[in-house]
């Protein structure tokens, strides 16, 4: 498993233009940036986000959001350039949520709704918070293998799903990765470095709870393999697994229980928030 949505034929409805909206954004926003003579840290500043968001947005693989955009309009001198696009933003994000795989449909839409996410990853980087690099290797070396365009859809489908990480509210989101998964370098060691500085970013989000299950840890209740819990607002938690071609959304209260339970005991034994990061952080000066 492998971030949750490559396994399935694609579908006409996964085709539109949303990713080459963001990136013709992301390009927009860098000219107006060097024009106005300004640094990614210091519109980071005057637009209150971090510095890595700002990078993402440029290069493509992270969503602008409508209030960035807002935001960052005067203080580029956009002109209103960049707050005419927020509505074209706005549907490009419903429909974003409703473009995946007909068989991914319905945990794509509780995962964009959720009040709560908890996601036990033990073969890859979740999709939501790999980079384009990584997200691309993980597709391209699937079997049996996708052409050029679906191989860019899916990678399209799963940088967009990384808008939860933006959302305020936000919503309660906790990882668990397992440790082998931050020594394989899937994407080369070069692109394996950005894809570990995003996790040290994401981690540092006071938002967000990351923890690295050791290799020291012998005995856990997590050997199945991966799941995710999901928490739908004003609904009960569900679960949700995936195994090679079988994608199944667990709805029955007490086989969810089941894994809250493991997922529970899992974070128990894995490293702490502050841990992890050093952890990750050690990692990532020995590449």
């Amino acid at each position: 498993m492998s971030g949750n949505e490559e396994e399935r034929p694609e579908r006409p409805s996964e085709v539109d233009g949303t990713a080459h909206l963001f990136r013709a954004l992301g390009k927009i926003i860098k000219v107006l940036r060097k024009n106005a003579g300004l640094s990614q840290a210091e519109l980071a500043d005057a637009t209150h986000c971090s510095e890595d968001l700002v990078s993402s947005v440029e290069r493509g693989v992270r969503t602008p959001q409508p209030d960035f955009l807002i935001r960052a309009d005067p203080v580029l001198g956009a002109g209103g350039v960049l707050t005419a696009s927020v509505d074209d933003v706005r549907e490009a994000l419903a429909r974003a949520r409703v473009r995946h795989p007909d068989w991914f449909r319905s945990f794509a839409k509780e995962e964009a709704e959720a009040v709560a996410l908890h996601y036990y990853a033990v073969q890859a980087v979740p999709g939501i918070l790999q980079t384009r690099t990584y997200a691309e290797a993980v597709f391209r070396h699937r079997r049996p293998l996708y052409d050029e365009e679906t191989l860019e859809k899916r990678i399209s489908d799963r940088i967009s799903r990384q808008v939860i990480l933006d959302k305020w509210p936000a919503p309660t989101l906790s990882f668990v990765i397992e440790e082998a998964v931050l020594r394989r370098p899937l994407c080369g060691v070069e692109a394996f470095r950005e894809q570990m500085r995003r996790l040290i970013e994401v981690a540092q989000r006071r938002t967000v709870h990351l923890q690295v299950l050791p290799f020291d840890c012998t005995e856990h209740p997590g050997l199945e393999g991966a799941f995710t819990l999901l928490t739908p607002k004003g609904r009960r938690e569900v679960a949700y697994i995936e195994s090679y071609s079988h994608a199944r959304l667990i709805t029955d209260p007490e086989e969810v229980r089941t894994y809250t339970e493991r997922y529970g005991i899992i974070r128990a034994q894995a490293l702490t928030s502050h841990e992890s990061l050093d952890l990750i952080e050690k990692m990532l000066g020995e590449l």
